[in-house]
């Protein structure tokens, strides 16, 4: 399809001689998903990025619905939004707070604490792209009664952008500017024109926290604030108890913003223990209500839904399954920092490496054996919507061509079968967290390296641990201070680019910025960088995805980026439950909307 085409259908939408369903269907015919389809006729003035796109909700009154207990094998460590470093810790801030909107299963923007979505009707989006204007709900409450304004999306913002605070969600903020117009009124102002508006007050990197609680601590001491584990939002479920690594509990909010919600009277959030007893308790036993990421064999989960008793969810997305290897040397200390920027790693350095072992992961056999429904074998980093799936990435399982690549690098085996040059050797430090089908690929990987001289030192981390947002805690994920390491990656918006500046330099994670930073693997390309730049301001929406399928070629291509399989969210419910899901946000980002067959 080409840029003609795409204008003269959005045309035919504003004629009303084509409907929005057609339109779409026309796009997802040339590999255009819904979501982005939505987001184009939005930008293009054809309808409005809304959709009522969730379930119906059908509860009559509020509470009454007794407890909901849900499993989150690995356990949220804190409660504060803007340190929420990974997936857990994000799903246990979105318990309590809101952002102004959030992304529905099919990718369409859905209100949240905005009284609307902005689009060109009703005047929310400026026609050249440089800003977006949010009207917010009147009515909504703190949970400790202070009304929530204007003046709490503006601080959220000033939090987020100070370098002293040390905020994940910098990179959201720190280029643009908020201003507010009136008590229920803000306008967020873009440096250039910016065709994906929709991730500031979206979504995972969306939550909004109070002014009045933490305009004490935005600087240097926004880590001593007693509110990061003591959580005051304006969600449907208010603060209980909380113990880090363990268990959230939180009962209904008796002022909630949204009409007979929330159905259940009290919500237990259950971390630790494995997905596979996660899975168990929920489809087998019936002990819990919701299993959260059931990164479980397939074939264990299908025999287990032969009880009856539960379903098991697969909701797709643009979550990925991947292994990076160090840029930098985990084993050298530079002023008190290891896998520093300034080091480079001795072995990984060498292409010659890095191809070797993209070469020696057999994806086949993770898809086929381990993951099933939950991980088919991709090549490519970004993988959805399909729009930005790049045609050009091919993976490979060859023992053989990852020997010959080795040989003629100059990597000659030793007497105990390692390869090594100039004195380094390919010894490697191999680390994920603890997850049965992480240490069966773990597995899978050290046997197919051992058959090209290489051995890797396997290690598991338990979850808790790895995902921790601790900054002492020398084996997170973050810190990478290992050669290797495995983890899944997910894309909280129909949209690639708060997902894609993982790899941008001016996201890399270091001492300096306390670990926040995305880019974990200290990856860092010129190239790159201009492509990612170029993208935040092109509104060609053909022209942009050229430049995303750019930026996923180069991270891929410099194999410091190994893709193993798609991860959808997979998930555990019970038959008598109705969770709200979605591929592009957190599992919690409509928790008010849950409720249970009477």
């Amino acid at each position: 399809m080409t840029e003609d085409d795409l204008r003269h259908l959005i045309g035919r939408v504003k004629q009303g001689r084509l409907s929005r369903r057609g339109f779409v269907r026309r796009l997802a015919a040339v590999g255009l998903t819904a979501p982005m389809a939505t987001q184009i006729l939005a930008i293009a003035g054809a309808a409005p990025a809304a959709a009522q796109s969730v379930p119906a909700y059908r509860p009559t009154r509020r509470g009454g619905g007794g407890a909901l207990k849900i499993l989150f094998w690995q356990a949220a460590t804190l409660l504060n939004p803007h340190f929420a470093t990974g997936t857990t810790n994000q799903e246990g801030s979105r318990v309590y707070y809101e952002a102004l909107a959030g992304w529905a299963g099919d990718g369409t923007l859905h209100p949240i604490l905005a009284a609307e979505i902005p689009s060109l009707e009703n005047g929310g989006l400026a026609a050249d792209g440089r800003s977006v204007t949010w009207k917010l709900k009147r009515g909504v409450q703190w949970h400790d009664g202070q009304p929530f304004t204007a003046d709490d999306v503006v601080f959220n913002w000033e939090y987020a952008r100070n370098p002293a605070t040390a905020a994940v969600t910098a990179g959201t903020y720190r280029d643009l500017t908020v201003v507010k117009v009136d008590d229920f009124t803000i306008r967020v102002e873009f440096q250039q024109p910016t065709p994906f508006w929709a991730s500031a007050y979206v979504g995972s990197q969306g939550m909004i926290i109070p002014k009045h609680l933490f305009q004490a601590y935005n600087g240097a001491n926004s880590r001593d604030a007693p509110t990061n584990l003591r959580p005051v939002g304006t969600g449907a479920y208010r603060h209980v108890s909380f113990t880090p690594g363990d268990t959230i509990r939180a009962e209904l909010n008796p002022n909630y913003h949204m009409d007979n919600r929330p159905y259940f009277d009290t919500l237990e959030i259950k971390g630790g223990g494995d997905a596979t007893s996660a899975a168990r308790a929920v489809l087998q036993t019936a002990d819990y209500d919701y299993a959260w990421n059931l990164a479980v064999e397939d074939d264990i989960l299908k025999r287990l839904e032969e009880a009856g008793r539960g379903k098991v969810n697969i909701v797709p997305g643009g979550g990925l399954e991947f292994v990076q290897l160090n840029v930098t040397d985990p084993n050298v200390v530079v002023d008190g920092e290891r896998s520093s920027i300034t080091t480079t790693h001795p072995a990984f350095s060498d292409p010659a490496v890095r191809q070797a072992m993209a070469l020696l992961v057999d994806r086949n056999a993770l898809e086929q054996f381990i993951y099933g429904r939950g991980g088919p074998a991709v090549a490519n980093y970004l993988n959805n919507p399909p729009r930005f799936r790049s045609p050009n990435m091919r993976w490979e399982f060859s023992v053989q061509k990852a020997n010959e690549i080795l040989d003629a690098a100059g990597w000659a085996r030793g007497r105990d079968n390692i390869r090594a040059k100039n004195g380094v050797r390919l010894r490697f430090v191999f680390q994920t967290s603890v997850n049965t089908p992480r240490q069966r690929t773990q597995a899978v990987m050290k046997q197919a390296a051992q058959r090209a001289g290489i051995d890797l030192e396997l290690k598991s981390v338990t979850a808790s641990v790895f995902f921790s947002s601790d900054v002492a805690n020398p084996d997170t994920y973050t810190k990478f201070y290992a050669d290797v390491q495995m983890y899944t990656t997910t894309m909280p918006q129909a949209d690639p680019q708060v997902f894609m500046n993982q790899y941008v330099s001016w996201e890399i994670s270091s001492k300096a910025n306390n670990w926040q930073g995305r880019n974990i693997v200290r990856w860092r390309n010129a190239d790159y960088d201009a492509a990612f730049r170029a993208a935040e301001g092109e509104l060609d929406p053909i022209k942009r995805a050229a430049l995303f399928i750019r930026m996923n070629d180069l991270v891929v291509g410099s194999n410091h980026i190994i893709p193993l399989v798609g991860r959808p969210t997979v998930s555990g419910s019970l038959n008598t439950l109705h969770p709200v899901l979605s591929g592009w946000d957190n599992t919690l980002w409509l928790i008010a909307d849950w409720y249970r067959d009477a």
